[in-house]
C-alpha cells in the first residue's frame, strides 16, 4: 500500500465520532478527548508514510498469517526489520536449524561495561508462527530482495538500558505468576537479554487489570488470544494493520512516564529511522518497494525522525570496545515464556493457532529452502505470487471494526470432543484414574465456563480450567499435572536444535572428536557411552574430550558414571552418561571463547589463576587442573611460578591445608612420573618453608587463624622439611619460630606441645604428666576437650604421635565427667569427619593394636600405658661358674680378630675378671624367662 495516496479525510468520520464520545461520557471535551483523538492522528500519520509499516506483535499467529499474506501480494525489494542490526550475518544459518532456535550475541571479556557485568548476552528468539521468521525466510529464498536489519546493536543494548532497570521481558517477566516455573527447557537462553520486535502488552497496570477483570481471563496472554488474535486472524490488510496502529497507540499514549523506559523507546524509533533513511539515500531505492516490520508498539511513534521525511538529527554513538560473538542458540515454547512473561503454554497454543489459520486462510508460508520440516512451495503457488497485484487507495476499515459486534464462532464439537477424549488418555497414561465419565465431564464443562465467560466457543484455556476441575485430584500421581498435559496435547514443548553446519567451530569439533563413539549427541536426551579404553586405545582421546566437557559444562551434560581421573592414573574402562544435545546452548557458548576445548579451558585456568581473588590454594588447583586434563608442563610450570608469587604475598593462613594438600598431591605424582622435579615446585617448597615460618608464631596468637590452619602449616613444615633441606633452607629457622610461639588457646597449646615432643623439647612421660596434671585441675577439665581437639589436629603434622593421642581420648573417656564429656562428643565426630578425614585411619589403625579384639576380654584388660606392678617371683638357685661366659668365642678368637681388623680397630684379648658371668640381664629382669618358663612347663 503507498501511503502517499490516502485522503486527509480518511479518518474524518472516526473523529467525529471520538468527539461526540468524549462530550458523553467525560461531560465535555478534556484529557479523554486528546487521547482519543491523538490514537486516531497516530493511525493516521502511520498509515500516511509513504515507506509502508507493518505492525506486528512478537510471536503472534496471527501477524505471521498477514505477514505471509503481504509479502505474497506486494512482494517488496527491501526489508526493513527491527532486529539488532549486528546479528545480520547469522540469520542465514537458520535453514541449518530445527525451530525455535535463538540468535545470540555473546560476550565474555567486556570493554566499556562494568566488569561485574561479565558475561553480557543478548538473545533474539524465532519460531515459525512469528512475522519476523516469514520476513527472514522471503528476504533470503526470493531472488533480488535485500533484508537490513535496523535496530540496534548489541552492545547499544547494554549501552542504553541500565543493568538495574532492564528486565527479561516486558509486564510481568519470568518470575511472576504468569511465566513458568524454572524448567530445565525454560532456561536455555540463561540469564540474557531479551529483545523482541512487537512487544505490546499495557505498561499501564490499571489497564491491564481493568482488560483481564471485564474481558473475564485470567493473564494477558488469554486476553489477546481472545480479543485479537481471533478477530483478526481472518482480516484484510488495511484491517490488520489498522487496528494494530490503534493498539500501539492506545498502549503508548497510556503508559506511563518511566523516563528512561520511555528515551530507550523513542532512541530505538530514531535509530531505527535514521538507518532506513540512509540506506534509502545510499542504494537509491523507491520507499514504495519498501516494507518496514516493526513492533505495533513502536509503529505508532511520535520522534521527530519519524518517516522518510524526518529529521536527521539523531546521532547514532559508536560501539565499545567489546569483543561480540555471534552465535545461533537452541529455544523452546518454554525458553521464549519464561524469557518474556508470557503465560505457561501460549507459545504452543500460538503454534496450534498458526497451523489451524494456515488451513482455513489457505495461505502459503515462507520457509527456508532446506531447513527441517519445510515444504517444497507449489508451482500453481509460487506464478500466483510471480507479480505484485495492483492496489487501491485505502479506505477507513477501523470504524467498522470497531462497530461491528464480534463474530459468534460456531462450536467445533468434532475438535472439542477429540480435545476430550485426548486428554483422559494422556491422563490415565500418567498415572490419574480417569474414565470416559470425565471425559464428557471435560466436554461440558468447557462449554460450560466458555458461556459464562461470555464465549460461544471454548477457547483453549477454557479447555484446560475444565480439565484441571474435572480430573485433577488432591495430589499429582506422576511428573505432570493436568495443566501441563493439556500444554503438551496443545502442542507441547517444541525445543529447536541447531544444525551442525550452524555450529561455531569448537562445537564442530567437538562431535568429530567423539564420533568414534557412534553416538547421536546432537540429539537430545541422556546418551550412555561405554568406553573400553584397554581394548580401543583410540578411545582414550574420547576420554580426555569427555573430562574436559565435564570440567568447562554444567553438571549433566557428561556425567562419568564409572572411572575416575587422578595424576599419573591411566584409563582402563569408563562409562559416561551424555546429554550434549540437551546442553547444547552451552556447548555453543563455549564456541565463543575459542576454536578447541583445549584452548578454552586453559583460558579459563589462566583466568582463574591470575584474576584477584586468586589465592595460592586456587593457583595451584589451576596447575593440577592443567597437568590432569591438559598434560600441558608449559603451563603447569607458569602457573606454578605465579603459585609461588601469590603465596609469598599472602598475609593469611586461610588456605594453607588445601596448600598442602595439592603440594603433597604434585609431589607425589612429579617423583613418580617425573626424572627430576620442576624447578617450579622446589622453588615452592623453598619459599613455603620460610613463609611458615615466618607467619608461624602470628598464626599461634592471632583469633582468625584456626588450630586447623596452624596444623596445616606445620604439616607442610614437617613434610617438605627433607626436600626443604636439601634445597637451602635452615632448620633453624623453624626451632626460632617455635620459640617465639606463644599460644592462648588450648587447642594451639596442645598442638605446640605435641610438636616439641617431636622436636624433642618434651619427653613423652612430661607430655602425659601434664595431661594427668589437667584431668586432676577441676579448673581446667571444662577446657580439657579443646586441648584433645589440638592434640587430634596434631596427627597433621606428627603422625607419630598416634599412639600417645589414643591414650588422651582413652583417658578423656574414662575420666572427664559426663556434663563435659557428652557435649564435646558432636565436636569430636564433625572434627574427624571434615578436617580429619584422612587422620582418622590412623587412630582406628593405632586403637586396633591397643585395644583388645574380643569384649570378652575387655573387663581384664590392662591399656599398656598404665603401669604394672612387679610380680615377687622366687628365682630357683643357679650355679654360677666365674670361667664360664663367652667361652667359644675366647676358644676361638679368630672370627673376632678377622672383623676387627675389617673395621680397623686395635685390641687385645682381656681375661674375664671373677664375678656374676652369663646372662647378667636376664637375671635384673627375670619377667620373660618366667613367662618362658612357665609357657614351656605347661599346665
Amino acid at each position: 500500500m503507498n501511503g502517499s495516496t490516502v485522503d486527509e479525510s480518511t479518518f474524518a468520520a472516526l473523529r467525529a465520532q471520538l468527539e461526540q464520545a468524549a462530550e458523553t461520557f467525560a461531560d465535555g471535551p478534556g484529557a479523554l478527548e486528546g487521547i482519543l483523538l491523538g490514537i486516531v492522528d497516530d493511525v493516521d500519520r502511520a498509515v500516511r508514510e509513504p515507506l509502508e509499516i507493518f505492525p506486528v506483535c512478537h510471536h503472534s499467529p496471527a501477524s505471521a498469517t498477514a505477514m505471509a499474506r503481504r509479502l505474497r501480494r506486494k512482494q517488496p525489494k527491501v526489508v526493513y526489520l527491527e532486529l539488532c542490526e549486528d546479528m545480520a550475518p547469522l540469520l542465514t544459518e537458520l535453514r541449518n536449524c530445527e525451530l525455535p532456535v535463538a540468535v545470540q550475541a555473546f560476550a565474555t571479556e567486556v570493554d566499556g561495561f562494568p566488569a561485574e557485568w561479565s558475561p553480557l548476552s543478548v538473545v533474539a528468539p524465532i519460531t515459525e508462527a512469528s512475522a519476523e521468521y516469514q520476513a527472514i525466510a522471503y528476504a533470503l529464498d526470493t531472488p533480488g530482495v535485500e533484508l537490513v536489519l535496523v535496530d540496534r546493536s548489541s552492545d547499544h543494548v547494554f549501552q542504553w538500558d541500565a543493568r538495574g532497570t532492564r528486565s527479561a521481558g516486558p509486564g510481568t517477566g519470568p518470575g511472576t505468576p504468569d511465566a513458568r516455573p524454572a524448567e530445565e527447557e525454560a532456561a536455555l537462553h540463561g540469564d540474557a537479554v531479551g529483545v523482541e520486535m512487537g512487544d505490546l502488552r499495557p505498561r499501564f497496570a490499571e489497564l491491564e487489570e481493568h482488560l483481564l477483570r471485564h474481558g473475564r481471563v485470567r493473564h494477558w496472554s488469554e486476553w489477546w488470544h481472545q480479543y485479537v488474535e481471533l478477530p483478526l486472524g481472518d482480516s484484510d490488510h488495511d484491517t490488520y494493520r489498522q487496528v494494530m496502529f490503534l493498539i500501539g497507540s492506545l498502549f503508548r499514549r497510556l503508559a506511563p512516564g518511566d523516563p528512561h523506559r520511555v528515551r530507550v523507546d523513542e532512541d530505538r524509533e530514531r535509530h531505527m529511522w535514521t538507518r532506513m533513511r540512509r540506506h534509502l539515500a545510499e542504494t537509491g531505492t523507491d520507499p514504495a518497494d519498501c516494507l518496514y516490520v516493526c513492533g505495533a508498539f513502536h509503529a505508532a511513534s511520535r520522534v521527530a525522525e519519524f518517516g522518510v521525511h524526518g529529521t536527521d538529527t539523531f546521532e547514532i554513538g559508536p560501539p565499545t570496545a567489546t569483543t561480540w560473538q555471534h552465535g545461533l542458540i537452541p529455544s523452546s515454547h518454554a525458553a521464549i515464556e519464561a524469557q518474556f512473561g508470557l503465560a505457561a503454554g501460549s507459545v504452543s497454543i500460538a503454534a496450534t493457532l498458526w497451523a489451524k489459520n494456515l488451513r482455513r486462510t489457505r495461505v502459503e508460508p515462507y520457509r527456508l529452502a532446506g531447513q527441517a520440516g519445510a515444504r517444497r512451495p507449489r508451482a500453481g503457488k509460487a506464478a500466483a505470487a510471480a507479480a505484485p497485484a495492483p492496489e487501491g487507495p485505502p479506505s477507513d476499515k477501523l470504524t467498522g471494526f470497531l462497530r461491528r459486534p464480534p463474530a459468534l464462532d460456531r462450536l467445533d464439537e468434532a475438535e472439542l470432543l477429540g480435545w476430550s477424549v485426548e486428554i483422559v488418555r494422556a491422563a490415565r497414561r500418567n498415572g490419574y484414574l480417569a474414565s470416559t465419565a470425565d471425559a464428557i465431564a471435560v466436554f461440558e464443562t468447557s462449554i460450560l465456563l466458555a458461556g459464562m465467560r461470555d464465549r460461544a466457543k471454548p477457547t483453549p484455556y477454557d479447555f484446560q480450567d475444565a480439565a484441571v476441575t474435572c480430573i485433577e485430584k488432591d495430589t499429582v500421581p506422576g511428573r505432570r499435572d493436568v495443566r501441563r498435559l493439556v500444554e503438551i496435547m496443545m502442542g507441547g514443548d517444541r525445543v529447536g536444535r541447531v544444525g551442525y553446519d550452524a555450529l561455531p567451530p569448537l562445537a564442530r569439533d567437538v562431535h568429530d572428536r567423539l564420533a568414534p563413539l557412534n553416538l547421536k549427541l546432537q540429539q537430545r536426551g541422556v546418551r550412555r557411552a561405554l568406553l573400553d579404553i584397554a581394548a580401543r586405545p583410540e578411545l582414550e582421546r574420547c576420554s580426555d574430550v569427555l573430562w574436559m566437557l565435564r570440567y568447562l559444562m554444567p553438571h549433566g551434560a557428561a556425567r562419568p558414571i564409572m572411572g575416575e581421573r587422578k595424576l599419573g592414573e591411566r584409563p582402563i574402562q569408563e562409562s559416561w552418561d551424555l546429554a550434549l544435545g540437551t546442553h547444547q546452548r552451552a556447548l555453543i557458548e563455549l564456541g565463543y571463547e575459542g576454536v578447541s576445548v583445549e584452548q578454552v579451558l586453559e583460558q579459563r585456568l589462566r583466568r582463574t589463576a591470575y584474576g584477584p581473588q586468586a589465592t595460592a590454594a586456587t593457583v595451584l588447583e589451576a596447575v593440577e587442573d592443567a597437568t590432569l586434563y591438559l598434560r600441558s608442563r608449559r603451563l603447569a610450570g607458569e602457573l606454578g611460578t605465579h603459585a609461588l608469587e601469590v603465596l609469598s604475598a599472602e598475609r593469611s593462613v586461610d588456605g594453607a591445608p588445601e596448600v598442602l594438600r595439592r603440594v603433597r598431591r604434585l609431589l607425589a605424582y612429579y617423583r613418580t612420573s617425573e626424572p627430576v622435579l620442576p624447578p617450579w615446585i622446589e622453588s615452592f617448597v623453598r619459599t613455603g618453608y620460610a613463609h611458615y615460618c615466618t607467619l608461624l608464631p602470628t598464626a599461634f596468637t592471632d583469633d582468625d587463624a584456626t588450630v586447623r590452619h596452624v596444623a596445616a602449616m606445620l604439616g607442610f613444615l614437617f613434610g617438605m622439611e627433607g626436600l626443604a633441606l636439601s634445597l637451602g633452607c635452615d632448620r633453624t629457622q623453624l626451632e626460632l619460630a617455635l620459640a617465639q610461639s606463644h599460644p592462648r588457646d588450648p587447642s594451639k597449646t596442645a598442638l605446640l606441645w605435641a610438636v616439641r615432643t617431636h622436636l624433642g623439647h618434651l619427653t613423652r612421660a612430661d607430655l602425659r604428666r601434664r595431661c594427668d596434671e589437667m584431668l586432676d585441675n577441676p579448673m581446667v577439665v571444662p577446657v580439657y576437650p579443646r586441648y584433645l581437639s589440638g592434640f587430634l589436629h596434631a596427627l597433621e603434622p606428627v603422625p607419630g604421635l598416634t599412639d600417645f593421642v589414643v591414650e588422651a581420648v582413652s583417658n578423656a573417656f574414662g575420666r572427664l565427667p559426663d556434663p563435659v564429656l557428652l557435649p564435646w562428643l558432636p565436636t569430636l565426630i564433625t572434627t574427624l569427619r571434615s578436617d580429619g578425614a584422612d587422620l582418622a585411619p590412623l587412630l582406628i589403625r593405632e586403637a586396633g593394636r591397643t585395644f583388645p579384639g574380643r569384649l570378652a576380654a575387655l573387663d581384664a584388660w590392662v591399656p599398656p600405658w598404665q603401669e604394672r606392678p612387679m610380680p615377687e617371683t622366687v628365682l630357683p638357685a643357679r650355679h654360677t661358674d666365674g670361667g664360664r661366659g663367652c667361652a667359644l668365642l675366647a676358644a676361638h678368637p679368630a672370627t673376632c680378630d678377622a672383623v676387627a681388623g675389617l673395621l680397623g680397630c686395635d685390641g687385645t684379648w682381656e681375661t674375664a675378671a671373677p664375678g656374676p658371668s652369663g646372662a647378667v640381664l636376664a637375671g635384673r629382669h627375670p619377667d620373660t624367662a618366667v613367662a618362658l618358663e612357665a609357657l614351656l612347663a605347661g599346665p
